[in-house]
């Protein structure tokens, strides 16, 4: 199995980034800059401390950033509210957001699990270990990338939605490649 190399590659920053760019595109407008300004600086927080902690090298500052991460996370939520609250955002697309920015905090919980189990210590300590443990949680948990985002399977089979990325077989295909 591959070892993730780098931070584009992870799932969870893939789906912070595009929280970061529907808080940009869906506040854009918005004229209370400091308000604007603050919920953006959240968004941004959350994928640049996933790459940050990522970029460090190390399993303890790598998990510190994650933890930021999902702080900033639960940061933008909360404002979704108080723009939600003073007519800033419509309730669709308040929910949008809400479920984006609880997307991220699910898959930041789940990337922080798999790696204060995982056995490597970071590229720093020189303890590499080939595995792929995110799509090795992922595939635990049944979960598959659908269009709309990360789903467990019987949510997306019982919407009917295409699975793009099906991490079951992923982890049995390079189960069966390490033979």
């Amino acid at each position: 199995m591959a070892t993730i190399q780098r931070f584009e590659d992870m799932l969870v920053w893939q789906k912070a980034r595009i929280l970061t760019r529907e808080v940009y595109k869906n506040l854009s407008l918005c004229r209370d800059m400091g308000f604007r300004d603050q919920i953006q600086r959240a968004s941004v927080s959350v994928m640049s401390n996933i790459a940050e902690g990522f970029e460090r090298g190390t399993k303890e500052e790598f998990l510190n950033y994650l933890y930021i991460a999902k702080g900033s996370a639960g940061e933008v939520r909360c404002q979704l509210y108080a723009a939600l609250d003073i007519g800033y955002l419509n309730i669709s697309i308040f929910k949008d957001l809400k479920n984006l920015a609880e997307e991220c905090s699910k898959l930041l919980s789940t990337f922080i699990s798999s790696v204060k189990k995982n056995e490597m210590r970071g590229l720093q300590r020189k303890n590499e270990k080939p595995t792929d443990w995110l799509d090795e949680e992922m595939a635990r948990q049944d979960m598959v990338m659908t269009p709309s985002g990360l789903k467990s399977r019987s949510d997306a089979e019982a919407k009917g939605l295409a699975i793009i990325k099906d991490f079951k077989e992923i982890v049995s295909r390079n189960k069966m490649a390490k033979i």
